[in-house]
């Protein structure tokens, strides 16, 4: 803006001569401001612009030699992920391998198991035919599995504690329980 200079014309009879030059006042307290900070740390601001300029450089140098040493190791990586990935393959046949001998193990189990099922259930009825008892024949075939699967560790019997005593009757209450009827107090009831 251009600077403005304003003068009151007056006849000369007042004793008041005013004479005012406006000036910008943005602009120059904007300059003031500056020129008081740079005062203030012009060098601790020197040094900081020095050390931003010296840490855009380096970045730039790392990012130009990051560029340059990625494009050979590309093929390098290349090579490295194919022999990684027939790895894998190798691994996952092997491993399905092992799970395909292990399903026809089962399931050759499973037949024997069924078919084990189909004769005790035959001799089941024949011997129901014959007029046999049903529960011999299930002795019979139980005796057998037991020689057959002689390998089967059996399981110890545990000697069991009844819950309660013969004794206990819950009509009654006896028994020790906290939950048991109690009559009412006799006399009058105490009320005021």
């Amino acid at each position: 803006m251009d600077d403005v200079e304003i003068t009151d014309v007056d006849d000369g009879d007042s004793p008041y001569h005013v004479e005012k030059n406006l000036k910008n006042q943005d602009l120059s307290s904007v300059g003031l401001t500056a020129g008081e900070l740079l005062s203030m740390y012009g060098w601790h601001l020197l040094v900081v612009s020095v050390l931003v300029y010296l840490l855009v450089q380096l970045l730039m140098k790392r990012f130009r030699q990051r560029d340059q040493s990625s494009a050979p190791q590309t093929q390098q990586d290349v090579s490295s992920v194919v022999r990684n990935q027939e790895a894998m393959e190798a691994a996952r046949r092997r491993m399905q391998e092992e799970l395909d001998a292990k399903a026809a193990i089962f399931r050759e189990k499973q037949k024997q198991q069924e078919e084990e099922k189909r004769r005790q259930k035959i001799e089941i009825w024949e011997s129901m035919q014959q007029g046999k008892s049903y529960k011999g024949a299930q002795r019979v075939s139980a005796a057998a599995e037991e020689a057959s699967s002689s390998t089967a560790v059996p399981k110890p019997k545990t000697d069991k504690k009844p819950l309660r005593g013969a004794d206990y009757n819950p009509l009654t209450g006896e028994g020790g329980s906290s939950c048991t009827w109690r009559p009412g107090r006799r006399g009058p009831s105490s009320g005021g």
